[in-house]
C-alpha cells in the first residue's frame, strides 16, 4: 500500500490560505522522513512554487505535481521539476458534459494524449477521474480500463460516497486492483472509513492530507487512516513510521498554522486526557480499560488528570504508586488536597501522595 500525501495542494486550496516556499520545503521534508512515498506538491501550470520547492529538495519521496488532460498543463508539471504527473480529468456525465463539453471517447483521447507528453519525457504517469464514483461503471471503463498509468485513483470529488458505495463501484471496474488509488472528501464524515473499505477490498494506492485539510470538509485524514489501518487485522501496512506519526503529523500542522480542535482524533489535544475518577482509577492499572491503543504506538502521550472529579479508586490508585500504605484516613486527606489543588498532571498527583499524612 502507498499513501500519497495532499496536504500542501489540497490544503493551500481553501480559502484564504497561502503557504510559502520555505513552508512547502519543511512540511515535504516532514513528510519524507515519516516516510510517506508520495508527496504531492501543487499543480503547477498555476503555481510558480512548485518548481521552487522542487528544486531545494532531496527526498526518497517522489513528489507529484498535477495536471489536466492538456498538453500545456503537463508540459509545465515537467518543467517544474515533479517525479510525477497526476492527469486529471472529469469523468461522470455531469461533470464531463458541463466542464469539458466531451463524450468518454474524447475524453479518453484528451487524457491519453495527456499521459503521452508526460511519458515521453521520461515522467510517471497517474491519473485521476474526477468525480469517478459517480461515474456509471461502465462509462468509467470505456476510459481507463486499459489506460497506461502507473495508478488510476478513483475521485469521490464531492464527498457523496459511503463505504458500501465505495466497495460497489470498485467491484465494477476491469482494471488490476493493484493499479487503483482512491481520493475522498470528507463532506459526510466517512472519508478515512471509505479508505479503509477501499484497501481492504484491494486498491493499493490511497490520497490523504495531515489532519484530514483539504477543500470543503476535507479529506481523508492520514494519521487517522494510518491508526485504522494498524488497528484492523489483516490491512496492509501502511508503510510508514509509526513511532513518528503523531509528531510529525502535530508538527506539520503547526508550520502551516493550522489549528487543531481538542477533539480531533489522535491529534486534539484532549484525545489521550482523561480526568473521570472511574476512568483514572481503571487507568492506573490497565490503561486499555478505556484506550483503544498505547498513544506511544504512534508517537503521542496519554495525560492522566487528578482534581475534583477524582474518586476514592484513583486515591487509592495514587497511594499504592507512592508506595504508602492505603488507608481509609489518606485516601480522604488525599482527596481533599486533588480537589482544593487540583487539576494536576499524574507526577504531581503521586507527589501529593506520597506527602498527606
Amino acid at each position: 500500500m502507498e499513501i500519497l500525501d495532499l496536504t500542501l495542494r489540497e490544503g493551500e486550496q481553501r480559502p484564504g490560505r497561502d503557504y510559502s516556499v520555505d513552508q512547502k520545503v519543511a512540511v515535504a521534508r516532514d513528510l519524507d522522513d515519516l516516510g510517506v512515498p508520495l508527496v504531492q506538491l501543487g499543480f503547477p501550470v498555476g503555481d510558480l512554487d512548485v518548481k521552487a520547492v522542487t528544486e531545494r529538495l532531496a527526498l526518497d519521496a517522489r513528489t507529484v505535481g498535477i495536471a489536466r488532460a492538456i498538453p500545456g498543463d503537463v508540459e509545465a508539471a515537467v518543467e517544474a521539476g515533479v517525479d510525477v504527473v497526476d492527469v486529471f480529468a472529469p469523468t461522470s456525465d455531469r461533470q464531463r458534459e458541463r466542464l469539458l463539453g466531451a463524450t468518454p471517447e474524447e475524453a479518453r483521447e484528451s487524457i491519453e494524449e495527456a499521459c503521452d507528453v508526460a511519458r515521453d519525457a521520461g515522467v510517471a504517469v497517474h491519473f485521476s477521474a474526477m468525480d469517478g464514483f459517480r461515474t456509471d461503471p461502465e462509462t468509467l471503463n470505456r476510459i481507463t480500463a486499459d489506460l497506461d498509468a502507473e495508478y488510476v485513483t478513483l475521485a469521490d470529488t464531492v464527498g457523496a460516497r459511503t463505504p458500501s458505495g465505495v466497495v460497489s463501484t470498485l467491484d465494477e471496474l476491469d482494471r488490476d486492483p493493484a493499479d487503483l488509488g482512491v481520493h475522498f472528501h470528507d463532506d459526510l464524515g466517512v472519508a478515512t472509513a471509505n479508505a479503509l473499505a477501499a484497501v481492504e477490498w484491494g486498491v493499493e494506492k490511497v490520497d490523504a492530507s495531515v489532519g484530514g485539510v483539504g477543500e470543503r470538509a476535507g479529506n481523508t485524514s492520514l494519521e487517522q487512516f494510518v491508526a485504522a489501518a494498524v488497528a484492523e487485522p489483516g490491512t496492509p501496512d501502511p508503510g510508514v513510521d509509526l513511532d513518528r506519526l503523531i509528531p510529525t503529523c502535530e508538527r506539520v500542522l503547526d508550520r502551516l498554522d493550522e489549528s487543531v480542535p481538542e477533539s480531533r482524533p489522535l491529534l486534539g489535544s484532549e484525545v489521550f486526557s482523561h480526568e473521570s475518577g472511574l476512568h483514572t482509577a481503571a487507568m492506573l492499572d490497565d490503561p486499555a480499560t478505556f484506550e483503544p491503543f498505547d498513544p506511544a504506538r504512534f508517537g503521542g502521550e496519554r495525560h492522566l488528570v487528578f482534581g475534583a472529579a477524582s474518586g476514592r479508586g484513583a486515591a487509592r490508585g495514587l497511594l499504592a504508586r507512592a508506595d504508602r500504605e492505603v488507608t481509609d484516613e489518606r485516601v480522604a486527606a488525599l482527596l481533599d488536597v486533588l480537589e482544593t489543588e487540583g487539576p494536576m498532571g499524574y507526577e504531581a498527583a503521586v507527589d501529593a501522595a506520597r506527602s498527606v499524612e
